[in-house]
């Protein structure tokens, strides 16, 4: 009685931000602004953080203005841990 099971794989959950495109200079690369908003714990005061990321993109087909949504993969360089997913908007005189 041999029976052959087979397991289902589960769907990758990919960590996502959305960001504006600050720079497009690079060969297939961008680099994204993630700006987010943070409460102080004891103060309450709301500050704004920001970071960049360099994010993969093949076509380069990305301008510098866009918002787009970026996700996360396996390192494809060594700054380079994240892919853009999609174009939310384009910037306006692009």
């Amino acid at each position: 009685m041999s029976e052959t099971t087979q397991q289902a794989t589960p769907a990758v959950i990919r960590r996502t931000l959305k960001g504006t495109v600050t720079s497009n200079k690079m060969d297939k690369t961008v680099t994204v602004l993630v700006e987010r908003t943070v409460t102080h714990p004891l103060y309450g005061k709301v500050t704004r953080l920001s970071k960049k990321y360099h994010a993969h993109v093949e076509d380069n087909s990305v301008h510098e203005g866009d918002v787009v949504v970026i996700e996360e993969c396996r390192p494809i360089s060594k700054t380079k841990s994240w892919r853009v997913a999609q174009v939310v908007t384009r910037a306006e005189g692009a």
